[in-house]
Parts: structure tokens; sequence; C-alpha cells
């Protein structure tokens, strides 16, 4: 089932590449050290670059457009998705048509689905360890 929604998420407009700097900044808002490590990994072999998935989890990016996705999603998790119509509204201001806007919601929500399940069961880490950016 998750990755049925993963590989239909992997093929949709916003792309792999920002789907899994999406995915860095969600586990990593979470704690979730399976989902950080494994995204990590497939954020690199999708061609992002080291400097780029560091900078994702932490929320920013040199590109405007990933920078306005990411800031996004970072409130969509913090903030339970209480988002405003000013936030949506920046999000289209970035170039944002309203199927990427869902898009990028269904990423979010996937992703905390995906890491409530690694959390809460424990599972067990088999990709290169990635450190969380702020105490679990």
């Amino acid at each position: 089932m998750m990755w049925a929604g993963f590989g239909a998420l992997g093929g949709g407009c916003l792309g792999a590449k920002l789907g899994e700097q999406v995915a860095v900044l969600v586990a990593d808002r979470n704690s979730c050290e399976y989902c950080l490590a494994a995204h990590t990994a497939l954020g690199r072999k999708a061609g992002v670059s080291a400097e780029d998935m560091g900078q994702a989890r932490a929320g920013h990016s040199h590109d405007p457009r990933t920078a306005a996705a990411l800031g996004f999603a970072a409130k969509l998790v913090e903030d339970r998705a209480q988002v405003t119509d000013a936030d949506v509204e920046a999000l289209r201001a970035a170039g944002f048509d309203d199927e990427e806007v869902v898009e990028l919601v269904a990423h979010v929500a996937l992703n905390l689905f995906t890491n409530y399940v690694d959390v809460a069961l424990s599972v067990p880490l088999d990709f290169p360890r990635v450190a969380l950016r702020k105490a679990g």
C-alpha cells in the first residue's frame, strides 16, 4: 500500500527530486530515523546533491520554487495542516498550480503515515544512518 502511494507520487508532476526533499524534511520533523536514512539515499539516487538534501531537511533551498514547497510542507507538519489562504497563495506565486499544491499535500501526508509506521513499530534501519537535526 505505501509503496504504491510512493510509486504514484514519484510519477506525479512534482518529480522525484522534490518528493525526496519533502520526505527528508518530514522525516526530520518527526524524528523518523528510518525514513530520513531511506529518503536521503533515494534523493541522492534521484540526483539531489548532498548539500541540497541537507538544506531540504532544514526547510531551505537555493531554488525559490523548492524553498516555497519546503516551507509549505514544514508548515503542514508543524501546524497540523492549519495553513492559511496566504500560505497557499505563496505557493501559487512560486509557480505551483492547484494540482501541484494537492500533490504536495499528498507527499506530506504519505510521509507522515510512513514516519508513524516506522517510529511506532521500530522498523530496523537497513540504510546508512543519517543523524537527525534535532533531538528525538
